[in-house]
């Protein structure tokens, strides 16, 4: 290139460093207001990826444009040691190498690993011109870092702002552990289309249909939930009325065969708030609970749901007092907990290339009971954990949350 940047770029970082460029700015600004960017640490499991080079790239332009400005920018750049993709590419390293370790030795080599990404990294960042507080960098797994997010939480109990409570969180089974979204893989995946019937309490032969492909989790049902400003109408056949969305009762009809059926009662989805369902082989009530998220895209319009295995689902149960209520155990298998029949206990529901006996248990039951109306294959983007590669569940557990 004619301006030679293979050569003068590193001419000019290293020109930066020399005069102290990032202080001198600093000093400028001395007596202005702070504009200050937290650092989001990267992991320290690899090379710098284009997603973190455009992650420092932009703090270190919106920075500069703010020191022009006359703010005070200081910058103190991290890195995250720990976690499972560190953890996973260590561990894969020692098995590949036939090594023998247990937890200690894991951890010894997951903090050395770390600490060589560390010195990777920095480098490059150096390269990408980021300016910084170099010398004042902080690792999460530094003993004074830790010790002060141990002092920092313990002010937050001191101060009656921390409680256990459950929530839903993308699980893997295999695995054992809960994942962040960063560890979420969406995959191509076939599951099972259902439509269930709910008989409604008090209306003889009278039901509200819903749609899920997740037939494991109808167990777990706790409530349906409807669009309020949706209309809702019967469709009436053979003596029984079922309840769905008016602009998906075509595509509901055709699905389960309902084609011959004549239209009914219509009432708008506020109108079925407090009308109750039974649960169709669990000696439990469902009652109707409005939600502004149910679409008419696609289903039925009256959504299964289940607090404990998913978000909308949990954040409808807490609006409404329902238990968050998840009948599985680490393993995925669901526990004896007097609620769940018998022929259920035990049954895991892990997604594997034979299928899912979760999903053919609860299917075997909808059949005997005669409220399953209709099953087909269903292929969407679903979430799989990127270390086990198989499908995750949506799961509550105990977690601490910060009021």
């Amino acid at each position: 290139m004619r301006a030679n940047a293979v050569e003068r770029e590193p001419m000019r970082i290293k020109h930066w460093a020399k005069i102290g460029l990032y202080e001198r700015m600093q000093e400028k600004n001395n007596d202005g207001a702070a504009f200050v960017l937290h650092d989001g640490p990267p992991f320290t499991n690899g090379d710098v990826h284009v997603g973190t080079a455009l992650n420092k790239i932009l703090k270190d332009t919106i920075l500069r444009y703010k020191s022009t400005r006359g703010f005070r920018t200081p910058y103190v750049p991290g890195w995250d040691c720990h976690g499972l993709p560190i953890e996973h590419k260590v561990a894969k390293a020692m098995r590949k190498e036939k090594k023998e370790f247990d937890t200690l030795e894991l951890r010894r080599a997951c903090k050395d690993f770390s600490s060589s990404y560390v010195e990777t990294q920095r480098g490059q960042f150096h390269r990408l011109g980021v300016l910084a507080d170099w010398e004042s960098e902080y690792r999460t797994m530094d003993g004074a870092y830790e010790a002060e997010i141990l002092r920092t939480f313990a002010s937050f109990v001191e101060k009656g702002l921390v409680y256990r409570s459950k929530k839903p969180v993308y699980w893997s089974i295999p695995c054992r552990t809960a994942l962040a979204e960063a560890e979420i893989e969406y995959k191509d995946h076939v599951s099972p289309s259902i439509y269930v019937r709910f008989p409604i309490i008090g209306k003889p032969n009278s039901y509200i249909l819903i749609w899920t492909t997740t037939p494991w989790t109808i167990p777990a049902n706790l409530a349906i939930a409807v669009n309020p400003r949706e209309k809702y109408i019967e469709l009436k056949i053979d003596g029984h009325a079922y309840w769905v969305a008016e602009s998906l009762s075509e595509t509901v009809a055709s699905a389960c065969s309902l084609e011959e059926a004549v239209r009914g009662d219509e009432r708008l989805g506020e109108e079925m708030v407090g009308w109750v369902a039974s649960h169709p082989f669990i000696n439990r009530e469902s009652p109707v609970l409005p939600a502004d998220y149910v679409t008419m895209d696609s289903g039925t319009g009256c959504v299964h749901t289940a607090p404990g295995h998913g978000l909308d689902d949990y954040l409808t149960g807490q609006a409404h007092g329902l238990d968050t209520y998840c009948p599985l155990d680490d393993h995925g298998s669901y526990l004896d907990d007097g609620q769940i029949p018998e022929s259920l206990v035990g049954v895991s529901v892990l997604e594997k290339a034979t299928g899912c006996p979760a999903n053919d248990k609860v299917l075997e039951i909808l059949e005997a009971t005669g409220d399953l109306l209709a099953l087909t294959d269903y292929s969407h983007q679903y979430p799989h954990c990127w270390r086990s590669k198989t499908p995750v569940v949506f799961r509550a557990m105990d977690q601490w949350f910060v009021s």
